[in-house]
């Protein structure tokens, strides 16, 4: 990709305790990721791909191994540190937004920005502009309710994007939307991507979608079976 390295996975295994088995979900993932590069994770049902995101955004923590960001192992961290990372750094878009329902779109973006005391003038300058930047000007007020699917994952896509994280991780983000919607979705995140050099991961199970990304992983039996460059 050419550039620097925003993310490394070092040996990350990840298991969890069921009926007094141990299951391993996670078996030794080794990743680097590029800034500004889009990955596609891809792989059947249950063979790890959201726990994987959820460990590199830092929702979950590993059994072992290393997530190394900035040459910093941030699972050193404790909750609140970590918490306090996770809020700066990351951005979730999930396949369900999540957005507050009794909270307006702009309500919405605003709250990861008040997490992080931010000056309350600059916010809501900052979440018009991002609502501007989706498409949804026009829908500042409006309650999620009030919006379509595709308008709502929109602002949560804005949301995500509130503190300027510098990783965007996506699960499924599309799953739930028409055809329609989705595509719209889809060239949102690239058109982000070159306006804002914005790295992104996303989940999916849409071939469509991944192969528009830099590069493809595909987790196989909690291991990375594929990990490929576009045009390689």
């Amino acid at each position: 990709m050419g550039y620097n390295s925003i993310l490394l996975t070092d040996n990350i295994y990840k298991s969890y305790m069921m009926d007094s088995r141990s299951i391993e979900v996670l078996k030794g993932i080794d990743l680097e990721i590029s800034e500004g590069e889009i990955v596609a994770v891809m792989g059947p049902s249950g063979v790890g791909k959201s726990t994987l995101l959820h460990i590199l955004g830092a929702l979950d923590r590993p059994s072992s191994g290393s997530v190394i960001i900035d040459g910093t192992d941030i699972f050193d961290y404790d909750d609140a540190k970590l918490a306090q990372f996770r809020n700066q750094t990351v951005g979730f878009v999930f396949q369900f937004h999540h957005l507050l329902p009794e909270f307006s779109a702009l309500e919405n973006v605003i709250l990861p920005g008040m997490i992080s005391n931010k000056n309350k003038r600059e916010i809501r300058e900052r979440a018009i502009d991002l609502l501007t930047d989706v498409g949804l000007a026009e829908r500042l007020d409006h309650r999620p309710n009030e919006l379509s699917g595709g308008e709502q994952q929109r602002v949560a896509v804005a949301r995500a994007l509130m503190n300027s994280p510098r990783l965007l991780l996506a699960d499924e983000p599309s799953g739930n939307l028409d055809r329609q919607s989705a595509e719209a979705l889809h060239q949102l995140f690239w058109d982000l991507n070159k306006k804002t050099h914005q790295t992104l991961v996303i989940v999916t199970h849409n071939l469509e979608l991944a192969n528009m990304a830099d590069r493809i992983i595909e987790l196989f039996d909690g291991r990375v079976r594929f990990n490929k460059l576009k045009g390689n």
